[in-house]
């Protein structure tokens, strides 16, 4: 069988075409420039022409868009925005607009270009199946699959008095309390909860942008990532375990033992250094990390289930920001599952997929054999 494993982040989307006849290594993939970064790109190119724009299509991942848009309006050009194209930004859209953001109905949006013949219409969207089937057709490979799993990173839609921040974390808590595996954070198309809003708008958009007829599962970026660097037999083998996934926005540590998940932080990567992250590692290791630690030091929070302390002989590292933790006092191992970390996130979609299809849960582990059978991860 074949799935097409997306992880899209903030500064690429890694793309995995995984099929269970060939060996994980020769599975065909790409890295390529994030959609946030193609459309700050575009959105950068209008403001040099000096032209209004309009954004339509579905919520999506913010950062350099969200920036790039707040500078063209900022500079005096117009913006106008459909309501799920303007989510990208804030959920509350009374915060966009005082961004300098027009909303405007769909109806609406299709008459400007009557008012302003040089509107410039970008569609936003995370996942694009007909992009990337595009890609592949120009090195002779028909996109054939069996079906299509995608990650992207969900605060979920906070209400208007409670923080993003602490709403994500206790969507996490649910989640893991729930069901005590990191492929809990992966669901089937229809059962994405309506609180994560941009995992539901990947689901809205992949018809529309070319998905054949098969199933679609979607998953949080973090786990996807950590599930994908126990593949990798130096960190898999281990148990408990420390694994951290230092992204190019966001550094998500999760604590693994006997029983599952025994503890998680997360916290912006731009506001840590190595010193700052090898102390939160030790405090999640013996047990002494309070959410208020992170959380008032502006990142997300932290959870830990197991008082008891564990020993810190090996950490787990993976995510693009990885070099950070070369300067670390900790005792670090870079983890490669099937020797390439950049698609740690596609292969921990694949592996998060045997869970969620328990049909298709013997031809995956069968293909990942070699690190599964070794591994005591199975449930995780």
């Amino acid at each position: 069988m074949r799935i097409l494993a997306v992880d899209i982040g903030t500064g690429t989307q890694d793309i995995l075409l995984f099929d269970t006849d060939s060996q994980p290594e020769n599975c065909f993939k790409l890295v390529v420039p994030s959609p946030t970064m193609r459309v700050a790109s575009e959105v950068k190119a209008a403001t040099r022409r000096r032209i209004p724009l309009l954004l339509t299509g579905w919520t999506m991942g913010g950062g350099p868009c969200h920036w790039a848009v707040r500078d063209h309006a900022a500079a005096g050009y117009r913006v106008f925005a459909t309501p799920d194209a303007a989510r990208t930004f804030d959920d509350h859209l009374e915060r966009v607009q005082e961004m300098g953001v027009q909303i405007v109905s769909e109806d609406e949006a299709g008459r400007l270009a009557g008012t302003y013949p040089d509107i410039y219409q970008i569609q936003l969207h995370d996942f694009s199946y007909e992009m990337i089937a595009r890609a592949f057709s120009q090195f002779g490979l028909e996109l054939r699959v069996d079906g299509v799993a995608v990650a992207v990173f969900d605060h979920g839609a906070a209400p208007a008095d409670v923080s993003d921040r602490q709403f994500r974390f206790d969507y996490l808590d649910e989640r893991i309390h729930a069901e005590n595996r990191l492929s809990a954070f992966a669901f089937q198309a229809d059962r994405v909860p309506a609180v994560m809003t941009r995992l539901r708008a990947v689901v809205s958009s992949a018809a529309a942008t070319g998905m054949p007829d098969v199933p679609l599962m979607v998953m949080d970026t973090a786990p996807a990532a950590v599930l994908g660097a126990l593949l990798d037999p130096c960190v898999g083998q281990r148990q408990p375990v420390l694994v951290a996934n230092v992204g190019n926005f966001h550094t998500l540590a999760f604590r693994l033992g006997e029983g599952g998940i025994e503890g998680v932080f997360e916290h912006h990567t731009g506001l840590i250094d190595v010193h700052k992250l090898d102390r939160l590692l030790r405090a999640l290791a013996d047990s002494t990390l309070r959410h208020e630690d992170v959380f008032g030091d502006h990142g997300h929070g932290a959870l830990v289930y197991n008082p008891h302390p564990m020993p810190l002989d090996f950490v787990g590292v993976t995510g693009p920001r990885r070099g950070m933790m070369a300067g670390s006092s900790l005792p670090v191992c870079f983890a490669v599952p099937y020797g390439d970390m950049m698609i740690a996130g596609c292969f921990g979609l694949v592996r998060a997929w045997a869970d969620v299809y328990p049909q298709d849960r013997e031809a995956i582990l069968v293909s990942l054999s070699d690190t599964i059978q070794s591994a005591p991860w199975e449930r995780l």
